[in-house]
């Protein structure tokens, strides 16, 4: 049976400091995605680029925090859209944008999965927990706030309500490799299984890949997958804002990605953080259409 995606571009850069992640969606295309994915068999609606209009300025006691309207407009648009490409297709994509598009796109599917009676698990592929409130990011960059606010961890009331929040032991982050104080506190109170780099240079990748796998497919859930550029090392993937030395190899991404697919068990995909303005001659967007290929 042929399988479906949607696939849906979400240009948004109003949670980094960083300009360029507004060309990610259309690089990745220009990479080809889409032919990629179609030779694999694959039914692809893709539905182009999700857009927000203008914005009324919104303060926060945290005067760090910037763009918080434009962001919080863009959650509420996701969150709707991704529930409906979920229950569309089979495994829809995410193509970003900075990494706070996956507060819109997690609570969506969460949403989805709740609507089965199904419980939601994430596989959280990034150097970063982005575990921050709006209280305890100091940069302001609400692309790390993603996961406390799917998760309904800390004060989110400037944020679109949140119907369905993901139960944190449902969490598995691999590849993290900076953490602040706050996310370092928020993760040793809930639990949240991490597999650092050095955890990672000790066991691989397959042994703590294969048991969460096995407790998704135990609890009959979904799996969604939120793959950030900055995952990857930067030697192999420079085209991201907020690059991190140390991280993933090709080989280990590629195994990631393999295992993942023999599994079965991913229902929805996010490729975030790609910047084409700091990538060499497309090399890391190409590497993205092939791992999404993987």
């Amino acid at each position: 049976m042929t399988r479906s995606s949607i696939i849906l571009g979400a240009p948004i850069q109003s949670g980094t400091h960083q300009p360029g992640c507004v060309m990610g969606p259309a690089s990745l295309r220009t990479a080809g995605l889409i032919a990629s994915l179609e030779a694999l068999g694959w039914r692809i609606e893709d539905q182009g680029d999700l857009s927000i209009g203008p914005q009324a300025a919104m303060a926060h006691a945290n005067p760090a925090v910037h763009h918080l309207a434009e962001t919080r407009a863009w959650i509420a648009l996701l969150a709707a859209r991704a529930e409906a490409a979920a229950a569309q297709s089979d495994l829809p994509v995410f193509l970003g944008g900075d990494h706070s598009m996956s507060a819109g796109t997690m609570a969506g599917v969460a949403a989805h999965a709740a609507r089965l009676g199904r419980p939601l698990f994430v596989l959280w592929l990034d150097a970063h927990p982005d575990l921050h409130s709006l209280d305890t990011t100091e940069s302001g960059n609400l692309h790390g706030t993603p996961v406390a606010y799917a998760c309904g961890l800390g004060d989110f009331a400037a944020y679109p309500p949140l119907a369905h929040a993901i139960d944190p032991s449902r969490l598995c982050m691999m590849g993290i490799r900076s953490v602040d104080p706050a996310e370092h506190r928020r993760i040793l109170e809930h639990g949240i299984e991490v597999h650092d780099m050095r955890a990672i240079d000790e066991t691989g990748v397959v042994a703590p890949l294969r048991a969460f796998i096995e407790r998704v497919k135990a609890a009959n859930g979904l799996l969604h997958v939120s793959f950030d550029v900055d995952f990857l090392d930067p030697g192999i993937a420079p085209a991201v804002g907020t690059t991190v030395p140390g991280g993933a190899t090709f080989r280990e991404a590629h195994l990631i990605m393999e295992y993942l697919c023999d599994a079965g068990v991913v229902t929805s995909l996010d490729l975030v953080e790609l910047n084409p303005f700091l990538d060499e001659r497309g090399r890391t967007a190409s590497l993205i259409c092939d791992l999404a290929a993987s």
